[in-house]
């Protein structure tokens, strides 16, 4: 009989280590590159993954405008506004959207795989999204993530 015992540990504020990481968005599919730092946001890269807690790190993606879509998804995908009004709702189509807001596309595509509370609120604040290769955040040493 086996005395040890055996703790599940849970991450609290005490025990979290935040890290920043930085992601080079250049020639990735957006999809599959929104489900994987939403992944780290979330903190589910992390052994100590605590669904309750946000235990996620810090990401930074730069290049923004250099992602691509597969398919026809470029031509055919639309993105919908809605100001409330009757008449307020308004589309644009992905290649407008990748010309006039690239940071857009891919903040609305982690977003919508966050959780949809205060939780996932306070997980979408750790996330910074530049068009070009440059970013203010040198000062907390972030390092290259590799998927």
């Amino acid at each position: 009989m086996d005395t040890r015992s055996y703790k599940t540990i849970h991450a609290n504020k005490q025990t979290v280590e935040r890290k920043w990481y930085i992601i080079d968005a250049e020639g990735e599919v957006v999809g599959r590159l929104c489900s994987r730092i939403a992944t780290v946001l979330r903190g589910k890269h992390k052994p100590s993954f605590t669904s309750h807690f946000d235990a996620g790190d810090y990401v930074i993606v730069i290049n923004a405008d250099k992602v691509r879509f597969t398919g026809q998804k470029l031509f055919q995908k639309e993105y919908q506004t809605y100001s409330g009004y009757p008449g307020g709702q308004k589309r644009t189509l992905a290649k407008d959207m990748l010309t006039n807001k690239p940071m857009v596309i891919l903040e609305r595509g982690i977003k919508g795989m966050l959780p949809k509370n205060r939780l996932g609120r306070a997980m979408f604040k750790k996330l910074f999204v530049y068009v070009g290769p440059e970013h203010p955040h040198e000062a907390q040493k972030p390092e290259l993530f590799n998927f």
